[in-house]
């Protein structure tokens, strides 16, 4: 083996690679319980699409444009040399774990980031021009921003100092800003603030939080790439930041609407991993518990906002994973220690507003790029193809138009419950009498 490789450290980003494939299902699982009965399969099948494309993607090309050596000098793109994979053997390393260890981990942050849009879309995106849209997106948009953030000499990272441990930034506010532009391409859905659209299945929604939950681990402490005290951190942070956030989103909840629901149980949750995912490597324990609070109080507010400003982002990708990354992002510059992953200091330890600004110049830029991008390529989609479904699709129900399927059959529970309310064409009148019979029987009793 080369020089520096590290069986123990391989072994821990492969197994943190799995987990963070799994959150796809687990998101599939989370959106798909959200939605109504007859838009169920489209969900899942929203997220499952991207594990094909995405990867395919990554292969051609996508790692050479996101891990590639710097292109220009400008820390923007990466370059071409590692296309189709080429030129990448066994024992290459990336620190200490190999290249195409590093390659499957990264890999799985770039299939959920699109798959975390689509929640915003729910119930009225046909499945074709979704799965051209995540095509284009990445290539466009996440593979670009992959490199600025993390990328050898990127622009963000490198020049700017941006800090984002495991992805507030590249992955959660980068989707939640495509989800708001989509939101606002394809419009509102039929019965919008009129019809009832509550999540059909609430215990789907918790299996798939716990799954996310669960996958997290691999996604935030993984990202130290190595089994160290890093990975310790970024691990009981992780676990910390969601409990609180649980604990914050279910207060709010209770002071504005009087109940602890399990859909806030669920989306505190997701909303404490969204905002610990960027800083779970930079600050302490008691400062998890700050920003969990923070994040599942805040997200739990930026939920309703599409009511009060009129766009439509079906599962709340907007009110938790764009408000959620850039929140989580932006309190490193608060909280930073300054003595864990990096040495930089936020405001409350001493280190003034500079990493703050930092922080928030890796917001804006991100945040712009994303929805500009996302907007005209779903415009694009639009004008062309068309995005969204025809309304009496959407009102009929797209999973049997698009996927000639239908997640529950309820057939053979209807033909039972008829055939057992049908009055019977057969009794004879004996029997007729027999059943009066027994019936004054039981009234004079």
């Amino acid at each position: 083996m080369p020089t520096g490789f590290s069986g123990g450290d391989t072994a821990f980003v492969l197994i943190s690679a799995a987990l963070v494939m799994l959150m796809t299902p687990g998101l599939a699982f989370f959106y798909g319980g959200m939605v109504r009965v007859k838009s169920t399969l489209n969900m899942l099948m929203m997220s499952f699409i991207a594990l094909g494309i995405v990867t395919v993607l990554w292969v051609l090309y996508g790692f050479a444009l996101s891990f590639g050596k710097d292109a220009g000098g400008i820390g923007l793109i990466g370059n071409l040399d590692w296309l189709g994979m080429r030129g990448i053997g066994t024992d290459a390393l990336h620190g200490s774990i190999p290249i195409l260890a590093f390659s499957a981990f990264q890999l799985m942050f770039a299939v959920i980031t699109p798959a975390l849009i689509s929640g915003a879309i729910a119930d009225r995106a046909k499945f074709s021009a979704w799965a051209l849209f995540v095509a284009l997106w990445v290539t466009i948009v996440y593979f670009p921003v992959a490199h600025m953030v993390w990328g050898p000499g990127g622009w963000l990272g490198t020049t700017v100092g941006v800090l984002d441990f495991a992805g507030g930034t590249a992955v959660h506010l980068n989707a939640g800003m495509a989800g708001l532009a989509l939101a606002l391409v394809l419009g509102k859905r039929v019965g919008f603030k009129k019809d009832p659209m509550r999540p059909h299945s609430l215990p789907l929604v918790m299996l798939g939080s716990g799954l996310l939950w669960f996958g997290w681990f691999g996604f935030n402490a993984g990202s130290e790439l190595a089994a160290d005290g890093i990975a310790s951190v970024a691990f009981i942070n992780t676990q910390i930041a969601t409990a609180s956030a649980m604990i914050g989103w279910l207060a709010f909840e209770k002071i504005r609407h009087g109940s602890f629901t399990t859909l806030g149980a669920a989306s505190g949750a997701v909303a404490g991993l969204v905002g610990i995912t960027p800083a779970c490597a930079f600050i302490s324990p008691l400062g998890s518990i700050f920003l969990g609070i923070a994040c599942g109080a805040v997200c739990a507010w930026a939920v309703g906002l599409k009511y009060k400003l009129g766009f439509d982002d079906s599962l709340d990708v907007v009110g938790v994973h764009a408000v959620g990354g850039a929140l989580g992002a932006l309190l490193i510059g608060l909280l930073s220690t300054g003595h864990l992953y990096s040495p930089a200091k936020g405001l409350f330890y001493g280190g003034g507003l500079e990493q703050l600004g930092k922080q928030a110049v890796g917001v804006g830029v991100v945040g712009a790029f994303s929805f500009i991008g996302a907007w005209v390529i779903g415009k694009g989609i639009e004008k062309t193809m068309g995005f969204r479904v025809a309304e009496d699709v959407e009102v009929a129900g797209i999973d049997q138009a698009e996927h000639a399927e239908s997640a529950y059959d309820f057939s053979a529970v209807g033909a039972a419950l008829s055939k057992a309310l049908a009055p019977s064409a057969t009794v004879s009148e004996d029997e007729a009498e027999a059943e009066a019979a027994d019936a004054g029987t039981k009234v004079e009793a």
